[in-house]
C-alpha cells in the first residue's frame, strides 16, 4: 500500500502505540463472525431496510436472499469457511416502505444492540466488484445523531479499483471531510482481490491499514482542529453495499444513466456481477 506522510503526532502516537503493543498480552476477541452458516445469523445482524435514502444514493435496501446470502466451497471465491455476499440487484419500480420508487435493490446489514465496542481494533476480511458508483463500506458508527455520534469509515470504495478510502466524521468534519484518505494499492492489486480492512481504536487515536499496513493515522489533536472528538462512545459494525450518490458522482462527475452510476456499471449490475463478499469480520479489545 502507499504510505501516508505523517505528520510529527501522528507518528509519535503510532510508535507509542507499537511499544504498547508489545508490552501487553494479545488483545481478546470480542466478537468473530465467519459466515460459516447457511444463512444470516439473526443473534448477531440486524438486516436494514430502507424508507428514505441518503447521500442521493440509487438503491432501496432490503431484507431479502437475493440481496443478502452466504455461500460456501468453492462458491465462496477464497472464503475457507463461507463467505456473505452483498448483491446488488436492477429492479425498476421497487417501491420502499415510505412510497419511494428506486431501480436497484441491495444489502446493509448491522450490529446494533447486539455488538457494540468501545476501542480496540476492527477488521474484516473483503473482496468486492468494481465500477464507477459501486460504493460498498465496512464501517463503526455511534448511537444517536449524525454527526455527533460518530463515524469511521474503515474501508469504502467508489468504483475505482485502485484505491479505497478511510474518513472520519462527527461535529464539525463530516460529508466531505477533512480527515479522510485514499490509499492506493500496488500495481497489480486492487479491490477485486481478497484484502484485510482495519481501523486500531484508542482513545486517542485511529490508525487505519490494510492487510496489516498503516495506510492512515489520526490523532485526537488532529480531529480537535476541526470539532469534538465523537470517539469515546460504543460503536456497531456496519456492511452495505450503495449505488451511486454524493460521493460517487462527486468523484466520477456522472449524472446518467444514474447520479454517479456508469452505464458499464449499469451492466454489471444487470449482468448479476456486481457483488461484495466478506470472509470474516473481527473484533479485538482494546484498552480504555
Amino acid at each position: 500500500m502507499k504510505f501516508v506522510h505523517f505528520t510529527a503526532i501522528a507518528l509519535i502516537a503510532i510508535l507509542s502505540s507499537v511499544k504498547a503493543q508489545q508490552t501487553r498480552p494479545k488483545a481478546d476477541t470480542v466478537f468473530f463472525e465467519d459466515f460459516n452458516e447457511n444463512t444470516l445469523d439473526r443473534t448477531k445482524w440486524n438486516v436494514e431496510i430502507t424508507g428514505n435514502t441518503v447521500n442521493d444514493e440509487q438503491e432501496a435496501y432490503v431484507d431479502s436472499a437475493s440481496t443478502i446470502y452466504l455461500l460456501k466451497d468453492a462458491r465462496a471465491e477464497g472464503a475457507k469457511n463461507g463467505a456473505l455476499v452483498l448483491k446488488a440487484i436492477y429492479h425498476p419500480g421497487f417501491i420502499s416502505t415510505k412510497d419511494n420508487k428506486y431501480d436497484f435493490i441491495s444489502g446493509r446489514i448491522n450490529t446494533q444492540k447486539k455488538m457494540e465496542f468501545l476501542y480496540g481494533s476492527a477488521s474484516a476480511r473483503m473482496k468486492m466488484s468494481s465500477g464507477a458508483g459501486l460504493w460498498p463500506a465496512f464501517w463503526a458508527l455511534g448511537n444517536g445523531n449524525w454527526p455527533d455520534c460518530g463515524e469511521i469509515d474503515i474501508m469504502e470504495t467508489v468504483g475505482d479499483s485502485s484505491w479505497v478510502s478511510n474518513a472520519m466524521h462527527g461535529p464539525g468534519y463530516f460529508g466531505n471531510t477533512p480527515i479522510a484518505y485514499r490509499a492506493f494499492f500496488p500495481a497489480g492489486m486492487d479491490v477485486t482481490q481478497w484484502h484485510v480492512y482495519s481501523v486500531d481504536w484508542t482513545p486517542s487515536s485511529m490508525i487505519f491499514k490494510v492487510d496489516g499496513k498503516v495506510t492512515y493515522a489520526v490523532t485526537r489533536a488532529m480531529v480537535e482542529h476541526y470539532g469534538k472528538w465523537a470517539y469515546d462512545n460504543p460503536k456497531f459494525i456496519i456492511l452495505n453495499f450503495a449505488l451511486g450518490g454524493g460521493y460517487p458522482g462527486g468523484v466520477n462527475k456522472i449524472k446518467a444513466p444514474y447520479f454517479g452510476i456508469s452505464d458499464a456499471t449499469l451492466g454489471k449490475i444487470k449482468a448479476g456481477q456486481a457483488k461484495v463478499f466478506v470472509d470474516w469480520v473481527l473484533v479485538t479489545k482494546g484498552v480504555k
